[in-house]
């Protein structure tokens, strides 16, 4: 509205010039009415042209100021300019502007430069940065946001477009479905390697769905509700937007070359200074560009090399240095510039592959040989060592996760861990000799082969001397106690064991000696992180899992009390994060006093830890601690393995005809705490919940099957059992809940 009234409201220039003395609006007032006048659809836009030439320095400074101060210096500053910009209708009119071609007049289309475009969203972008509010009402125009996708035709406008979009997307209350953009499949098609890199940084906003921002939202009551309410209406955008771009020929190859081209087979070095000279004005990359001259010139002045920017204000041809400067990057920009394209790269892979398609981006993957280009990579690039002036981003340190150096290594690692879990296909991630190695294990042990192994195509998987779970394998060793890698390590690692357990792949882990350095962590070092911690215990549960060999060496390596107590002390800190390895422990207990052999008789009467849980006490203790830590209202994909462990122990009992011993002895700890059926209650609302969640998810209840070797109708006949309303069954829920404390109906859903 206010557009309409300045820009024909009866406002003379006198008068703005008078007002502009008083309140100090750098003539932007009057330059906006000029650039409305000579905007009109039959302009050649030349003049237009150079007005906006006038307006951006005053916005651009502004910009600088913005993203080079201090956060707290920000807040508090004000951006006249930008604001007054925007006050006078500035935003809209530019967006006008920028759609003119989408106008037809007498079947022809207008056209406005590219050198017009690309000043249009520099002011554009100058003013969402600095004013607040701009870029949420741009994300509200969706036909200007589509529009704006057309404009990275041009690589001319390329950069400035992109830049403009992810800011827009990341405000955007719905997400953009990319099926609407015009010839989406041409445009990607069209784009260079570099832009293609680029345009993951949109694609990140795209196709992963999107965070509602609330916890609750995360519990599982909060997801299923969701389940059911997207199955009527269909698939969601994000889904929409993957489906789109895996439609587009070569897209997923093309990723797979970006994710593991060297550093020498990376764009010349003109056009990445071209692209940072762009980045130098284009302030979304402002910081990025900051480290990066700052490695160039800690680099240039130890090999006493010409500078490659020139000064504020040189006037060369493009704005570049001479070519004699420019041939002379150090190779620390490149690797940089290298790892910041791989960063969104790797990202939108990772996404892809937990999508609804992840068979086929697997099967591309595999195809495109991805792994092993990966493999190839990590010492040099990947896992490379810091340098003294590895790039660390404004107000971060080199250990902080927004560095470029640290975000690549967590990224690649969520990589491998997708890649890996629940899929045949993990098996790319050695060498041949590696493979070979698996089956001399097998051979050995007189087990058949897993049938993966045989099946794996030997000319996709990893070349070199290790192979990349090898390489892993190494550095995780290596990672120092406090570092943020562990975490993801671990799960990287655990994700290659998950699924039907297999002897061979834990003695793969188990002679590089992983479980020695997992007890290590957990023992010696006595690790405090909670996140570290989970991921430790959920790894060495699947490490040692009906596997007498590993149980041996865990005894041979906690071979003192005291060792032992320490270890007690972390899984009891929090069964949380201990519980899977509980369960997997538990299950071994079951399966070896099973077995009729001398070795596992042996690590029977010999290991601290089984002969520990294989006590009624204990195996209580731990029972009543995992129902009372979980609710249904706070259940979440962290907790519930909770709740599948207390079942586990209750199984195995049932196995043995104990179950009515066991929950007669859960009602006389109830009693004991003075609480009288609040756990009995809690356990069977739990319980009703499962039902809910499990019998409609085929999924889920493949991994139950698969890492317990309990068949799933064998769970789902313990939990009926469980539930049975007869108070006269010994084996009933209800008949250890006395009636006054009987709470077993209530309503856990949510609307």
């Amino acid at each position: 509205m206010f557009l309409f009234v300045f820009f024909n409201s009866q406002f003379t220039e006198t008068f703005l010039t008078e007002r502009d003395k008083q309140s100090k609006w750098s003539g932007i007032p009057q330059l906006l009415l000029k650039l409305y006048a000579t905007s009109h659809l039959h302009s050649d836009f030349i003049e237009c042209q150079n007005i906006l030439k006038e307006i951006s320095p005053l916005l651009s400074m502004e910009a600088m100021a913005f993203v080079t101060e201090d956060r707290k210096l920000t807040q508090e500053t004000t951006y006249p300019n930008t604001y007054i910009f925007d006050l006078f209708g500035g935003v809209d009119l530019l967006v006008e502007i920028l759609m003119r071609p989408t106008i037809s007049i007498r079947g022809q289309k207008l056209k406005i430069s590219d050198e017009m475009s690309k000043d249009c969203l520099s002011i554009l972008y100058n003013t969402c940065v600095c004013t607040e509010g701009v870029t949420k009402r741009l994300a509200e125009k969706n036909d200007f946001v589509i529009f704006l996708f057309t404009l990275m035709t041009s690589k001319k406008t390329f950069l400035q477009t992109a830049t403009l979009i992810e800011d827009i997307l990341g405000v955007k209350k719905e997400m953009i479905r990319l099926d609407e953009v015009p010839n989406l499949s041409s445009l990607v098609s069209n784009f260079d390697q570099q832009q293609l890199a680029n345009f993951c940084r949109i694609l990140a906003v795209t196709i992963s769905e999107m965070d509602t921002g609330n916890d609750d939202k995360h519990t599982l009551l909060a997801k299923n509700a969701q389940h059911k309410k997207s199955l009527s209406l269909g698939p969601s955008a994000a889904e929409i937007n993957q489906a789109a771009l895996l439609s587009i020929p070569g897209f997923v190859e093309r990723l797979c070359k970006l994710a593991t081209r060297k550093v020498s087979e990376s764009t010349g070095t003109a056009s990445f200074l071209q692209e940072l000279e762009e980045w130098y004005t284009w302030l979304d990359n402002a910081l990025v560009l900051d480290a990066l001259m700052r490695v160039a010139n800690e680099e240039s002045e130890h090999n006493q090399a010409s500078t490659v920017f020139p000064p504020p204000g040189a006037s060369e041809e493009n704005g570049l240095p001479h070519t004699s400067a420019r041939t002379q990057l150090p190779q620390s920009m490149k690797i940089m510039h290298e790892i910041m394209y791989k960063l969104e790269v790797l990202y939108v892979l990772c996404v892809l592959l937990m999508g609804r398609q992840r068979n086929q981006v697997h099967r591309m993957i595999a195809e495109f040989k991805l792994i092993p280009g990966l493999n190839n990579l990590f010492d040099k690039l990947i896992w490379r060592k810091h340098s003294a002036s590895a790039l660390v981003l404004h107000g971060h340190n080199q250990n902080c996760d927004c560095s470029p150096d640290i975000t690549l290594k967590i990224q690649f690692l969520r990589l491998l861990q997708s890649f890996s879990d629940h899929h045949e296909n993990k098996y790319l991630l050695l060498n041949n000799q590696e493979l070979n190695e698996l089956s001399a294990i097998s051979l050995k042990a007189n087990i058949p082969e897993v049938e993966a192994v045989l099946n794996t195509d030997r000319s996709l998987v990893c070349d070199g001397k290790r192979g990349l779970l090898t390489r892993l394998l190494q550095v995780m060793k290596k990672e120092p106690a406090e570092s943020s890698f562990r975490f993801w390590q671990a799960r990287a690692v655990e994700s290659f064991l998950r699924g039907t357990t297999s002897y061979a792949d834990q003695m793969f882990l188990l002679k590089r000696g992983l479980l020695e350095h997992i007890l290590y962590c957990i023992v010696d070092s006595e690790c405090k992180s909670r996140d570290v911690l989970q991921s430790y215990f959920d790894l060495l549960g699947e490490l040692m899992k009906f596997n007498v060999d590993a149980f041996k060496r865990f005894n041979k390596y906690i071979n003192t009390d005291a060792k032992f107590q320490v270890f007690l002390k972390q899984i009891n800190s929090s069964l949380v994060d201990s519980n899977m390895l509980v369960r997997c422990v538990t299950l071994s207990l079951d399966r070896f006093e099973n077995q009729v052999d001398m070795k596992v008789a042996e690590v029977l009467s010999e290991c601290r830890l089984l002969a520990y849980i294989s006590q009624v006490p204990t195996q209580m203790s731990f029972l009543f601690r995992l129902i009372n830590i979980i609710h249904v209202q706070t259940l979440t994909q962290e907790n519930v393995s909770c709740l599948n462990t207390s079942l586990v122990i209750l199984m195995l009992a049932r196995r043995k005809e104990r179950l009515p011993l066991y929950l007669r002895l859960l009602q006389r700890m109830e009693h004991s705490k003075k609480y009288p059926g609040f756990l009995l209650n809690n356990f069977h609302n739990l319980l009703r919940f499962w039902q809910q969640h499990y019998l409609h998810k085929d999924k889920d209840s493949t991994c139950l099957e698969n890492s317990s070797c309990i068949s799933f109708s064998y769970w789902k006949e313990t939990v009926s059992i469980l539930l049975n309303p007869d108070r006269q069954s010994p084996s009933a829920l209800v008949s250890y809940i006395e009636e006054p404390y009987m709470d077993i109906d209530r309503d856990f859903t949510e609307e």
